[in-house]
């Protein structure tokens, strides 16, 4: 049997917030261009390959599509 068949369906388990912030990054923007709490939301997204962070001076973000 392969993993895939065993685990159907997998999912990134996200909170309101996560979900409301994935549909405001459809486009690319600045991580300065947040406020600080909205820039922790996303520097977790980061983590969860979620959302893709583009540079390392002034970064941009952007959701992550799959």
């Amino acid at each position: 049997m392969k993993i895939n068949e065993l685990i159907g369906n997998f999912v990134i388990w996200t909170s309101r917030e996560e979900d409301a912030m994935l549909r405001r990054l459809e486009s690319v923007s600045y991580l300065n261009s947040f406020n600080e709490h909205d820039q922790i939301i996303i520097e977790g997204l980061i983590r969860k390959s979620l959302v893709i962070k583009i540079g390392d001076k002034n970064p941009k973000v952007i959701a992550n599509e799959f």
